[in-house]
This record gives structure tokens, sequence and C-alpha cells, in this order.
């Protein structure tokens, strides 16, 4: 199970380009759409938990996922799978700096890299986005926390304590309600 999952991170790091939410897109092809051993609102709180612990995301993401399959030696299989390829690349980057930092080529390259990578990331996004949003509620609370960040310039920490508070009272509500129902 250790070699599984360090031989699946490792691809994921072979072939990432765009950062941490390009992994999210091959995790959810892998685990929610092909496997089905996990659920989109499994990766969302996975990857929302991972965004918002110091470090890395991916790296948390990676962690967090290995120790749900296969306890902490799972989580260091997948956290190495998940740098090995990259640390390599780095390694040979920074040795190579100087030649590839004004060279038309490379530079060329990665803007088309960019661009492939942006739509992955996009449909990524609107996969957890859909799974965020399943209660009536979850829309306002997403609306006023944009607005409290982006008008107001709260803290990610506060909003994310508010947003813990506030899908805690409405998932108390949503499972209570039937039963109020069920009892009229």
């Amino acid at each position: 199970m250790l070699a599984k999952l360090y031989l699946q991170f490792l691809k994921f790091g072979s072939f990432t380009f765009g950062g941490g939410w390009s992994i999210v897109a091959q995790m959810k092809e892998l685990y929610v759409d092909t496997e089905h051993s996990m659920t989109d609102e499994e990766l969302l709180d996975i990857t929302s938990i991972g965004r918002s612990l110091p470090g890395t995301m991916i790296g948390n993401i990676a962690m967090f996922y290995g120790h749900r399959i296969a306890g902490f030696w799972g989580g260091v299989a997948c956290m190495f799978g998940m740098i090995t390829v990259p640390m390599i690349i780095l390694l040979l980057i920074t040795s190579f700096y100087t030649a590839f930092q004004n060279n038309l080529w490379v530079a060329s390259a990665m803007r088309g890299v960019r661009a492939a990578v942006a739509p992955v990331i996009l449909s990524a996004l609107m996969g957890m986005v859909k799974s965020a949003f399943k209660l009536p509620p979850c829309i306002a609370v997403g609306i006023a926390m944009f607005a409290l960040y982006y008008f107001l310039r709260v803290s990610p920490i506060m909003l994310v304590v508010i947003g813990a508070v506030l899908g805690l009272i409405i998932c108390e509500y949503y499972e209570r309600r039937p039963a109020k129902d069920a009892a009229a």
C-alpha cells in the first residue's frame, strides 16, 4: 500500500504544472471520478484543511490523504512521492539558472504550460464549489465570507473560524429539521 501511494503521488508530482490546484484536479480525477475511493466533499474537506494550515497546501493535502489511507507512514509515502521529481528538477534548474533565466524558448514553453493548466484547475475548482454549496445557506455564507475578505480585509484565519462555526450551525439545523417535521 505504501509503495502504491508513493507511486501515485510520484506521478502527481511528475506531471504537475501550475501548483497545488492542478494536483487537486489529478486527485479528483483518480480518487473521486475513477476509483470512487473518496467523494468530492471529502476531497474538499482535505483541501480546505490543507489550505488552512501552515506550509504548502499540497504537502498538507498529501499528508492528510496518505494518513487517511495508511496512517502516518502513508502520509510520509505520499509526501515523499509528491516532492521527489520536483526536488530533482529544482536541483537541476538552480544549477543552470543563469542559462535558463533569459531563454526565449523556455519562457515561451512556460507560458504555454500555464495556459494549458488553467482549464484543468478551473474544472477541479468547479467540482469542489458545487459540493461546497449543497445547502442554500452555504451560498450566503460564501458570499458573506468573500465580502468580508475583499471589502473589509478580515483576516483569513478569522474567516476560517467564522466559516467553521457557521457550517456547524447550518449542519445542526439541517440535521434537526427532519426530526421537527416528523414530530409535527
